[in-house]
């Protein structure tokens, strides 16, 4: 370990420390043990018998000032917040927006049924949002971009999750298997 010991005209101090009076009966005692190059007993306790390097400063001659303590950016611990995939938090551009993707909607919906909406960014920029059943399959939501916007139909494309960045290859899967309830889907042209 090693220990700076600074000298002051009106105490001495311990590695930027608080200021230790020359006249309370432990620090003398303390400085009796250097004097005699003695580790002192409190550093051996803080060491627990390890080697301790004691170098000293002279300031005899200037009144002890506290040290500024230095800015430590960050010092704690992250937490994640959220799911690994983001629920949609944003709303459409307008009511209007939502309410007539989801009136030309093809897809048949079992109110029976849990059912989910999925925001779809389309590569022309353009989006669409649609209630699936949790049931539906990701087959499904292709087969709904197509329907609702045929110049797709002879478009090759894939469907992608944002972060994290999965391609969504199965599209056997239901959307509670493929973990895209409430979610954005992007779709990619090839």
């Amino acid at each position: 370990v090693q220990v700076l010991l600074k000298l002051w005209r009106n105490g001495f101090s311990l590695d930027d420390g608080e200021l230790r009076s020359y006249s309370d009966p432990t620090n003398a005692q303390f400085l009796e043990s250097v004097k005699r190059g003695e580790i002192p007993l409190e550093l051996q306790r803080l060491v627990h018998g390890g080697q301790v390097n004691l170098d000293m400063e002279d300031h005899q001659e200037q009144e002890y000032v506290k040290p500024r303590l230095r800015f430590k950016a960050f010092s704690g611990e992250g937490q994640k917040l959220g799911s690994l995939t983001p629920e949609i938090v944003s709303t459409p551009s307008s009511p209007e927006e939502e309410e007539k993707s989801i009136l030309n909607a093809p897809v048949l919906i079992d109110d029976s049924m849990p059912a989910t909406k999925i925001q779809i960014r389309l590569a022309d920029g353009s989006r669409l949002i649609q209630r699936f059943n949790q049931t539906h399959r990701i087959k499904d939501i292709r087969d709904f971009i197509i329907q609702s916007r045929p110049a797709f139909a002879t478009t090759d494309f894939v469907l992608v999750t944002t972060f994290p960045n999965r391609e969504l290859t199965d599209e056997s899967l239901t959307l509670q298997e493929a973990d895209i309830l409430n979610t954005v889907i992007l779709q990619q042209l090839k």
